[in-house]
């Protein structure tokens, strides 16, 4: 077994023009932070409406307060920007309308004034969230394609198996910024292992790599017979003699809903190298 150093857990191995960026990605804002940005904006568009409200005559004072809404929901995503929705029609509620600094409502039409506001602090954040998440997906689907094509780049100059496995170990890292790990596996023998990530495949793991390749059918971590797996598992088998199995560490709240997709794509590559290693030794 080998790791592969990268920026997730050392130097760079050499590579040949292929840049992996193996680093897991760093987290978004923290719960908090989000809240705390909610009542901060919600805040701030209070002091504006009061402020307004008092200086002059404004209809509709009101739509200021779907101003954090959006932008809570393009920044911190659905939750915060939920939050805000809230917020801001109770504070609309209780600094805007009769009687004033109280949650009681005197006039029928500013009840229907504080519903109307709070639907639309939901309709709102729902759109914001959806443009930041199929914002964040386009932005995703961009990256890996640049970086399946520099992969298949490198795989074409591969010279030996040895680093067709590192090529490929580094660029799964990349592609789904979790620790990966390579097997090489020729008559039923683990020979050749390399890692990113710092996630080391255990005897467990081994045994489970081997049936997946037997059985030619991915295996799930934590799944039947790969139970004590922390690695996702996909077989690429070869006729040349020599094969490999693919590992994936995901975190369980975390796997991505269709991995399969791009993993099948670095599996073809990959087959492609078993088969030009193959043609040139013969």
């Amino acid at each position: 077994m080998s790791s592969v150093e990268s920026p997730m857990n050392g130097p760079a191995a050499p590579r040949s023009g292929f840049d992996p960026e193996p680093n897991i990605a760093a987290p978004g804002p923290s719960a908090f932070i989000a809240c705390l940005a909610s009542v901060g904006m919600t805040a701030a568009a209070t002091v504006i409406a009061v402020g307004l409200d008092n200086g002059m005559t404004i209809p509709n004072v009101s739509l200021i307060f779907v101003l954090p809404v959006i932008i809570c929901g393009l920044v911190f995503g659905l939750g915060s920007s939920l939050l805000s929705a809230v917020l801001g029609a109770l504070s609309y509620n209780f600094f805007l309308t009769e009687p004033r600094y109280s949650l009681a409502v005197d006039d029928p039409a500013n009840v229907w004034a504080i519903a109307l506001l709070f639907l639309v602090g939901l309709v709102v954040s729902s759109i914001a969230h959806t443009s930041r998440r199929r914002a964040s997906d386009a932005a995703l689907l961009r990256r890996q394609t640049d970086l399946l094509h520099g992969y298949s780049r490198d795989m074409l100059k591969a010279t030996d198996m040895d680093k067709t496995l590192v090529l490929t170990a580094q660029a799964l890292a990349s592609l789904f910024q979790v620790p990966s790990t390579v097997m090489l596996i020729d008559s039923g023998k683990i020979v050749s292992t390399k890692t990113v990530g710092g996630v080391e495949p255990q005897a467990g793991e081994l045994d489970a790599a081997r049936l997946s390749l037997e059985h030619g059918s991915a295996t799930r971590a934590g799944a039947y017979p790969a139970e004590a797996s922390r690695f996702d598992l996909w077989p690429v088998p070869s006729a040349t003699g020599s094969s490999a199995v693919i590992g994936l560490a995901f975190e369980a709240n975390k796997r991505p809903a269709s991995p399969e997709f791009v993993v099948d794509i670095v599996a073809g590559l990959m087959a492609g190298a078993f088969r030009a290693s193959g043609a040139r030794a013969s």
